[in-house]
């Protein structure tokens, strides 16, 4: 199962020139990487990056993180996958870029 990390281009930048990531500064306040499934990922997308352009949508196998992914309620009591340590370049199955179109981002298709 792939999970999804939504991030500004000098986010990515940052964790492509560092290798590693302890992510943005909601990250960084609540002490977790926050992820979202599939599912979750386009009202992730509207509800805190709202208008945003230049995103990236970056891939990470699940099954990949280990004891350090845990799946947390939050939005309405469902369960969201929160990384307990820092996201590596390494965990990256992919990234795009998330476009901007009318005011909604542009998912890719097939988001499994």
């Amino acid at each position: 199962m792939m999970i999804y990390k939504i991030l500004h281009g000098p986010e990515w930048a940052e964790l492509r020139a560092a290798g590693e990531s302890a992510g943005a500064p909601v990250d960084l306040a609540d002490g977790y990487v926050h992820f979202s499934t599939a599912e979750q990922a386009a009202e992730t997308a509207a509800k805190h990056f709202a208008g945003a352009d230049g995103l990236m949508l970056v891939a990470v196998a699940a099954d990949r993180l280990g004891e350090a992914l845990k799946w947390e309620p939050s939005r309405g009591g469902a369960l969201f996958p929160h990384l307990y340590r820092e996201m590596r370049l390494s965990d990256v199955a992919w990234a795009q870029p998330l476009p901007l179109m009318d005011g909604v981002h542009q998912f890719p298709a097939g988001l499994e």
